[in-house]
């Protein structure tokens, strides 16, 4: 198991004891199952975020993603 893997596993597990199994989509708020939680940076490494534990949410597969596609350039 990676080290991403780990610590996502890690914040998910603290997370939901903290909200008694609850555990919030960062981008959309509903709960998510441990089978489609990622880990988000909150601030993109590509604008200077970092993989720091202070950096990192959990959120959907799907939000992740969405959040991360680009627009397409109008012509």
């Amino acid at each position: 198991m990676s080290r991403l893997s780990l610590t996502r596993d890690k914040i998910y597990k603290t997370v939901a004891r903290q909200l008694h199994g609850k555990v919030p989509c960062w981008m959309c708020g509903e709960h998510v199952a441990p089978a489609e939680a990622t880990l988000e940076h909150i601030q993109p490494l590509s604008e200077g975020g970092n993989s720091h534990v202070e950096n990192l949410a959990i959120s959907h597969a799907r939000c992740n993603h969405q959040r991360h596609m680009k627009k397409p350039l109008l012509p």
